[in-house]
Order: structure tokens, then C-alpha cells, then sequence
């Protein structure tokens, strides 16, 4: 995933109840770990929090949070992408302190890390951000040109096609940021069900193994009493045998042996009861991996539907690519026109004034 935790703490995770805007629900039944994460790829801070197979928090961080103490022991946050208010209740006023400061330190990075993204995109997109300020400019300065223009026409066409083009230019890159917002929104889901899959994968694995090692274990050690049974067991015949009736020592060996074999089976006993319950735990285990599977299957279908949209998004740059190079083309031709009939305009100036000194003469 590209993401590192920088930081964690201990708390009891609460969210605003929906309906009163004003109460708050317990979100975790007791304190778990939230942890501030970095992702490399995409530059951001998130706060996330999880509990076996549930998130309780997954907000990302922007310059705009703000994380308020509103007593000793308990802060709170909003998130507006969630359309929620995230509360955390700490052990220890030191606690919630230090969580504070690194909320504040996180949201700074945060603010760079847009600013630092904004100009790459400017860099790399420049005709998305110089194209209505040139526009503009030059409407401008088509406003201050002369009067003999507006009398020929022109002007007015120019005017009406710059406008068309502008407001063409807008409405592509509203849909491209519409298409990319529901891209990120798409990308955070995915990491969110690919984090929650992580950490049930690995309590499958630990689950497995555990139950594994038990298993053989179990298995060796009821061997190991079924053989020490069988010896004993043969003992207490060649006794029999050599004594030729049971006296007094033999009753009493005999009496031993047979505690120690009652002892054994009991013990066996209780070996695969605990055997039996390993067994059970396999089907639970088996139950666990069934869920892992759906996930694995939502996690495509998420996959899926991003390469749609970074397609999507990929053809609308290429149509908004195809539409600026169509409008310089105009432009150029636009301003050959203009160009022209400034000569021509020139032109007929020298002849007015050659027509007026005749006159007079």
C-alpha cells in the first residue's frame, strides 16, 4: 500500500450521533489502537482505526481540520468527506496532548504536501490554469481596440467565439475534477477494504498456525501416553505371571499400576477433548477464510471499477487536449482575420484622407 504508521495512541473511539448532531455513540466497546498514517503514493495523512473486520475510523487529513480538546481527557474532530464527527476519549491528559500535537504537526504536512501537488499539476497541466486568464487578457485588450472595428463587425464574432470556447474550456475541467474526485473516493474505499483484509488475513494466519502446532502437538504427546499405557500394561501381566497370584507387594504394584493407567486415560481423555475442540476452531477458521474470499472479490470489483475511471479520466484529458488545440488553431486563424482587415482598415484611412485633400483642392 505505500503506508507507514508515524504515530499511535490508545482510545475509546466515539462518532456524533447522525440524527441529534449533538450525542455521541460509542464506536468501540473498549480502548483501541489509532494510528496516524503517511501514504508515499499519494501524498496524504489518514487516521485510521480497526477492530477485527471493522473500521471505526478512516479519514484522511486536510489543511482545513481542525482537532479541538473540549475537556481533559477528550478531543474531537469533523470530517466532512465522512459527514461525521470523530470524538477519542484518552487514559491520560498527557495522552490526549500528545495525540493534539501530532494532529497539528500532520495537518501542516498535510498543507504542504497539497501545495507541493498543486504546483507539480501546474507545471504539468499549465494550459488548464493559463488558458482563462489569457482569455480574459485578451478580451481585454479586444475591448480597447479601435472604434473601426466595431463598425465592420468582426469584434462581435470574435467576442462570441472566445466566450463559447471559454465556457467549453470550464466544463471540461469541472468534469475532470468531478472524475477525479470519485476516483480518490473510489481509491480510499479500496484501501480501506485492502487494510481490513490485511488484518484479517493475518489473524487467519496466526489462527492456523496456532491451531496447527497444537494439533500435532496433542497428537504426539497422546502417542507418547498410549505407548507409556501398553508398557504398563504389560508390566502389570509379567507380574501376574511371575508371581503366580497376587500377594501382598504384587497387590500393591498392581493397585499402582492401575491408578497410574486410570490417571493416563483420564489425561488421554481430556487430550481429545481438547483435540475435539481444535477440530471445531478448524471450521471456524474455514468459515473466516469464506469471508476472506468475499473480500478478496469486493476488493476486485473495487479495482475494477478504478481502472474504469482512471480510463474515463485518461479520455477526457485526451478530449480536453483535442478542444485547447482546436481553440488555438481558431485563435491563430481569428487573429490572421484580425490582422488583415487592420491593413485594410489602414488602407482605408490613407484613402479617406487622400479623398479629403482632393476635396478640398
Amino acid at each position: 500500500m505505500g503506508e507507514q504508521p508515524i504515530f499511535s495512541a490508545r482510545a475509546h473511539v466515539f462518532q456524533i450521533d447522525p440524527a441529534t448532531k449533538r450525542n455521541w455513540l460509542p464506536a468501540s466497546k473498549h480502548a483501541v489502537t489509532v494510528s496516524f498514517f503517511y501514504d508515499a503514493n499519494r501524498t496524504v495523512y489518514r487516521i485510521i482505526s480497526v477492530g477485527g473486520t471493522k473500521a471505526f475510523i478512516n479519514s484522511t487529513i486536510t489543511p482545513n481540520m481542525t482537532f479541538t480538546k473540549t475537556s481533559q481527557k477528550f478531543g474531537q474532530w469533523a470530517d466532512s468527506r465522512a459527514n461525521t464527527v470523530y470524538g477519542l476519549g484518552f487514559a491520560t491528559e498527557q495522552q490526549l496532548q500528545q495525540f493534539s500535537d501530532q494532529f497539528k504537526e500532520v495537518k501542516e504536512a498535510a498543507r504542504l504536501a497539497r501545495e507541493k501537488s498543486q504546483e507539480k499539476f501546474e507545471l504539468i497541466n499549465p494550459a488548464l490554469n493559463i488558458a482563462a486568464p489569457q482569455i480574459s487578457q485578451e478580451l481585454s485588450e479586444d475591448r480597447h481596440s479601435p472604434p473601426l472595428l466595431t463598425v465592420n463587425g468582426p469584434e462581435d464574432k470574435l467576442f462570441r467565439s472566445k466566450s463559447a470556447d471559454m465556457e467549453q474550456l470550464t466544463s471540461e475541467k469541472e468534469r475532470i475534477k468531478k472524475m477525479l474526485s470519485e476516483g480518490s473516493i473510489c481509491e480510499i474505499n479500496l484501501e480501506a477494504e485492502l487494510f481490513t483484509l490485511q488484518h484479517s488475513n493475518a489473524k487467519l494466519v496466526a489462527a492456523l498456525h496456532e491451531a496447527n502446532t497444537g494439533v500435532v502437538e496433542w497428537k504426539k504427546q497422546l502417542a507418547e501416553y498410549q505407548e507409556e499405557t501398553e508398557r504398563l500394561r504389560d508390566q502389570v501381566a509379567e507380574l501376574e505371571a511371575q508371581s503366580g497370584g497376587p500377594g501382598p507387594s504384587g497387590s500393591e504394584t498392581r493397585d499402582e499400576l492401575t491408578q497410574s493407567l486410570e490417571e493416563l486415560e483420564a489425561l488421554l481423555k481430556a487430550k481429545d477433548e481438547i483435540i475435539h475442540n481444535l477440530h471445531s476452531r478448524k471450521s471456524d477458521i474455514h468459515e473466516l477464510e469464506k469471508e476472506r474470499e468475499e473480500a478478496v472479490q469486493r476488493l476486485h470489483d473495487l479495482e475494477t471499477r478504478n481502472a474504469e475511471l482512471e480510463r474515463r479520466v485518461e479520455s477526457a484529458e485526451q478530449t480536453l487536449a483535442s478542444t485547447l488545440e482546436e481553440r488555438e488553431q481558431g485563435q491563430s486563424e481569428v487573429q490572421r482575420v484580425v490582422d488583415v482587415l487592420e491593413v485594410k482598415i489602414y488602407d482605408l484611412n490613407d484613402l479617406r484622407q487622400s479623398l479629403a485633400k482632393l476635396i478640398s483642392k
